[in-house]
């Protein structure tokens, strides 16, 4: 594969967008996989750039989708509930008026005041144009999140989706204080995310006889009163329907899935295992099924470089796997459903 389509963490272009498309809940199928020339973007931004500017474009062509906005002002033919209070204020009665509250149905909504302001954050200037009518307006990733969460065609689901990733994205992470702040990469913390999310959802998309949750909180069942305890939540509880089997797994998006001791050896995380080992030993009591649990942490790795290792510890069962994110997609999958199965 041409390295000019990697980015910077190892990643090709095409296996990223595959992802995202996972951890925003969609199902990737051929139109969005060959939407246009997803290799050309060395970067996530860029990325995400790219494939905004098209997903609008081809929205254009259509028409802009449209919704029911509020309206309310003086009018001679009422509509929808008179507000008798700003009327009489106003003196609206007298000049033949009412102060009415009302809708209509128009492209000036929030779905698309998004999509404008994002590319005019952007410096999309032509796409920005044709978008004239539509506000500008404050982005907030949380408000755009709830915004798309009340959207039905998948292309706008796709648009704000990228609107809400570019908004987190320009969320400052080191403020002033009187706390040190250390330096975040943002592009390792937004990849951590979109890892965490994809590989959640493509178990909730293929695991049909598994009952998948992500961000369960786990008890720590303690027999005396504190609030300090950390909450546990591993990133996902995998329970079998049939057999009732548990696995938990712990996502964890590193530059290394090994470290090297203070002798220089290599070894795993002892951090990421102590972590895991919590979240299978706190819920032993509750039943033989959790007994048996099987605790997994799940890493990213580039050029081949796979883990498969078993760690029973304690009469408790863990394993370290990995997946190749510079592999064929085809081969990601393969291992992600492998990993589940053996």
């Amino acid at each position: 594969m041409n390295p000019t389509f990697i980015t910077t963490h190892g990643i090709p272009i095409r296996n990223l967008w595959h992802m995202l498309l996972y951890a925003w809940n969609e199902m990737p199928d051929i139109k969005l996989s060959t939407l246009g020339d997803i290799e050309d973007a060395p970067t996530l931004d860029a990325l995400l750039k790219l494939m905004l500017a098209k997903l609008i474009r081809q929205r254009l062509r259509i028409g802009l989708g449209r919704d029911y906005a509020n309206e309310s002002g003086e009018i001679k033919n009422i509509r929808g509930r008179i507000n008798f209070t700003q009327s009489l204020k106003r003196d609206s009665f007298r000049q033949g008026l009412a102060y009415c509250e009302y809708q209509t149905y128009q492209i000036n909504v929030p779905k698309n005041q998004i999509i404008r302001s994002t590319l005019h954050q952007l410096h999309l200037h032509d796409l920005f144009k044709a978008l004239e009518g539509i506000d500008v307006i404050e982005l907030n990733a949380d408000t755009i999140a709830r915004v798309r969460a009340n959207c039905k065609d998948k292309d706008y689901r796709l648009m704000l989706s990228i609107c809400e990733l570019i908004a987190r994205n320009k969320m400052p992470t080191i403020f002033s204080g009187d706390y040190l702040q250390p330096n975040i990469d943002a592009d390792v913390l937004t990849l951590h995310l979109i890892y965490e999310r994809f590989v959640a959802n493509f178990y909730r998309f293929h695991l049909n006889r598994w009952l998948v949750t992500a961000q369960k909180h786990l008890h720590w069942h303690q027999t005396f009163s504190t609030t300090l305890l950390p909450i546990m939540k591993p990133d996902l509880m995998l329970e079998e329907k049939s057999s009732g089997k548990i696995l938990i797994i712990d996502t964890k998006f590193t530059a290394k899935s090994l470290i090297e001791n203070q002798w220089g050896k290599q070894s795993f995380d002892s951090t990421h295992l102590y972590q895991l080992y919590a979240y299978l030993k706190t819920q032993e009591h509750l039943s033989e099924k959790h007994r048996q649990a099987v605790g997994i942490l799940l890493y990213p790795t580039v050029n081949g470089n796979e883990l498969s290792e078993v760690i029973p510890f304690q009469g408790i069962s863990m394993r370290v796997e990995s997946i190749d994110l510079s592999a064929e997609w085809q081969a990601i999958e393969k291992r992600l459903m492998e990993i589940i199965e053996s």
